[in-house]
């Protein structure tokens, strides 16, 4: 099938009804958080703007464990949706990762969300140690923890032999308090893992490529970048496309009244090297500035119908922030939330 074939055509009983939008805050404890011991307070905030969910990232620089911290929040929240954005597979054995998140899962009363990826900051495994293996021998990886996770995360017993997981006669415990199992998400931005996220995840979020150094590419930003791979998921998922939700997180939220002038400014930065998250392989112009999902810039109004824009050119409707940008966001939230 084409990368270009649309579900309409392929298969015209697939409803393409855009999904209700969802929201999630993150937080990492990190300093310009506030550190770790005003993390719990973070999520709290979270969860009374109203934000479905909270999620926590897997880097190993200056931030909270995850996993710890998800305990933490299962205990000390009690309506936000609890995720992980994203695991990175080299990091953990699927065998020992299943039960840390069964076992979240059921302290949180079946509010856990698993974000799954392959591991793309560079400065992590050389830092730690951990062999940075290749981009599709860390596929490979990811696709076979898969495989041990959706048995285990069901309470099944896991059998399983591949070229680097084997597991024999393991039973997943504890059972999760969600069925059949808590809900998966893959974050993807290259082919093959859109495509394998397109086949195994519940959740597929759309992120902009980055380099080895973990800087994202600037000609992936772009609104028509965001569909191209949207429908590079429409041809891997087929049939199972229209129980997928998608998600993209933004980067920056710029509250404005004049979105012209902050985006020339903003597009000055970016040539000139100011923006040490962002990698500039491509000529942009502001119109690519204030059309990419990535970029939130203007009055309340206008970024409420930015992101009213966004699903309906792409069918993204699960929107991330940054956690030092909720209260930026929260009027925004209350203009969308219900649609």
């Amino acid at each position: 099938m084409s990368d270009r074939t649309t579900v309409d055509q392929e298969y015209p009983h697939v409803s393409t009804e855009p999904r209700k939008f969802r929201f999630a805050a993150g937080g990492a404890g990190n300093a310009d958080e506030g550190g770790v011991r005003k993390f719990v307070k973070l999520a709290q905030e979270a969860e009374e703007l109203g934000f479905d969910t909270f999620a926590i990232p897997d880097r190993l620089d200056a931030q909270v464990g995850p996993l710890a911290a998800l305990g933490a929040l299962a205990v000390s929240t009690s309506t936000i949706r609890l995720a992980t954005s994203m695991l990175a597979m080299p990091f953990r054995h699927p065998a020992v990762l299943a039960k840390e998140l069964t076992t979240i899962d059921v302290l949180s009363k079946g509010r856990l969300e698993i974000g799954l990826g392959l591991g793309a900051f560079k400065d992590d495994f050389d830092q730690s140690g951990i062999e940075f293996e290749s981009p599709a021998r860390r596929l490979q990886r990811l696709d076979e923890g898969l495989t041990v996770l959706d048995s285990l995360l069901r309470g099944q017993e896991a059998e399983f032999e591949g070229e680097i997981f084997r597991v024999k006669d393991l039973k997943g415990y504890p059972r999760p308090r969600q069925g059949p199992r808590p809900p998966i998400a893959i974050g993807a931005g290259a082919r093959r893992t859109l495509e394998l996220a397109a086949r195994r995840a519940d959740v597929v979020s759309i992120n902009p490529r980055s380099s080895a150094e973990g800087k994202l590419k600037i000609s992936d930003m772009s609104l028509d970048a965001v569909k191209n791979k949207v429908e590079i998921v429409k041809a891997a998922a087929g049939e199972r496309f229209a129980d997928l939700e998608l998600s993209w997180s933004i980067a920056t939220i710029v509250v404005t009244d004049d979105r012209e002038q902050v985006a020339d400014f903003a597009l000055k930065a970016i040539e000139r090297g100011l923006s040490a998250n962002i990698e500039v392989d491509k000529e942009v112009t502001i119109d690519d500035v204030l059309g990419s999902p990535y970029l939130a810039i203007g009055t309340f109004d206008e970024i409420a119908d930015q992101v009213r824009a966004t699903r309906e050119a792409t069918g993204m409707s699960y929107v991330g922030v940054v956690p030092t940008q909720m209260e930026a966001f929260a009027p925004v939230l209350e203009q969308l939330k219900g649609e």
